[in-house]
């Protein structure tokens, strides 16, 4: 049976928020390292993905009013 508040997928979706969010930026921040001869924005690009999916997931899940 079905739920009727459509939730039925709501922590793939949480999930996926997390994952593209490291995905993204940590690769955003590699490539970063890459061209700059650092080590420094692989970090910097994973914790912020990671800190901007969680953020995304409290702004879709969070209290609804």
């Amino acid at each position: 049976m079905s739920d009727p508040k459509g939730n039925d997928g709501d922590g793939f979706t949480a999930l996926s928020y997390i994952l593209s969010g490291l995905l993204l930026y940590g690769g955003l921040g590699w490539l970063a390292d890459h061209f700059c001869g650092t080590g420094l924005f692989l970090p910097i690009g994973l914790i912020g993905g990671l800190a901007l999916g969680v953020f995304m997931v409290i702004r879709r899940f969070g209290a609804s009013s």
